[in-house]
């Protein structure tokens, strides 16, 4: 029985110690910073296009009244500080605003404030125009909520060249924890999207007999490229629509492994920017790119990106622990604790 106890104990131990470094250990805020200066990137031009027709979208006499948008909400916890914007000046005031937090989170300027007033900025223009609110938009908040979790602005970002400037060039990229909780929230967020979405397809019959694809490149109302063409090629369409349906499911197992994710992460290639040349939804199709960011690790984000060359990474694995000339006549010296790859 003692045995069995102390069995049961271990294993709790083990369990409690995978979930503490899943969710908690340090790791590089590389790819979080990648993943800032593309969502800002694309959080300033989705709310820059709103300023083609500004008043009508959000004014107070716009196609939306105020008053019709709080009824409609009014058993939700929906909030938009856009509601109290009566004038047009007021209302254009803070739309420029906005556009500044997204120029600032996406330069990494300020970023702790601005990942901040970023996430309450999206949720204001979300939760004004209910009607208005696609995928797009809710991959946005996801993505604006997270960053604003983790220090989006260590790597990639003036506030980290103003640190370095101060510290000297050799200035280290520190582990942090909160990098690896919020790069792990977006990798679970981006799992139910696909999982959801892929079980949700199970519905329509045409996911099943393979036809869903066709049906999609045929509609005029969101074709942008004429695929007509894969009419004579009915196999190849039953092919892909399948293709796409197992992908969305098993992508919440099959991201994980280190064997699976680089196939997994590349077939997410053509099925967003299909979605972005041949349908015209291209904003949504990126952004979904970008949230797929989360499962690179930080090693080959340092490889890639110029930026990377000459600042210094603690505890990179590229790069061997310094060795003083006594440690090297006696034995190696001690590896620093390296950052999470995800």
């Amino acid at each position: 029985m003692m045995r069995l106890i102390s069995m049961v104990r271990s294993w709790a131990a083990e369990v409690v110690a995978g979930w503490n470094r899943f969710w908690f250990e340090p790791a590089d805020p590389a790819t979080l910073g990648l993943i800032r200066i593309c969502a800002g990137a694309m959080l300033f031009y989705t709310h820059l296009i709103w300023s083609l027709d500004l008043a009508s979208f959000f004014g107070a006499h716009g196609w939306l009244a105020p008053e019709a948008v709080r009824l409609l909400q009014k058993d939700t916890y929906a909030w938009s500080y856009l509601w109290w914007l009566d004038s047009p000046a007021s209302l254009w005031a803070a739309h420029i605003g906005a556009l500044v937090v997204f120029a600032l989170l996406t330069v990494g300027l300020f970023s702790r404030v601005a990942s901040v007033l970023a996430l309450v900025a999206t949720l204001a223009y979300v939760n004004r125009v209910p009607g208005a609110l696609f995928g797009l938009d809710q991959i946005n908040v996801m993505l604006a909520m997270y960053l604003a979790v983790g220090p989006c602005g260590a790597a990639f970002s003036l506030d980290r060249w103003l640190e370095s400037r101060k510290a000297g060039p050799s200035l280290a990229i520190q582990p942090r924890w909160s990098a690896n909780l919020a790069i792990r929230l977006i990798q679970v967020h981006m799992c139910v999207i696909y999982l959801f979405a892929g079980t949700a397809k199970l519905t329509g019959p045409a996911w099943w007999d393979g036809t869903a694809l066709w049906m999609a490149l045929g509609n005029l109302e969101y074709q942008s490229l004429d695929m007509t063409w894969m009419a004579d090629w009915p196999r190849l369409i039953n092919l892909m629509t399948h293709v796409t349906v197992f992908w969305e499911i098993f992508y919440c197992a099959l991201i994980w492994p280190r064997l699976t994710r680089p196939v997994m992460l590349l077939l997410a290639i053509p099925l967003h920017l299909g979605i972005a040349i041949c349908l015209g939804m291209v904003t949504f199709g990126l952004v979904m790119l970008v949230g797929n960011l989360a499962f690179v690790a930080p090693g080959l984000v340092h490889a890639i990106w110029p930026w990377s060359t000459g600042q210094g990474r603690a505890g990179d694995p590229n790069q061997p622990p310094p060795r003083s000339k006594s440690a090297t006549a006696t034995r190696p010296a001690a590896i620093p604790n390296r950052p999470k790859r995800y």
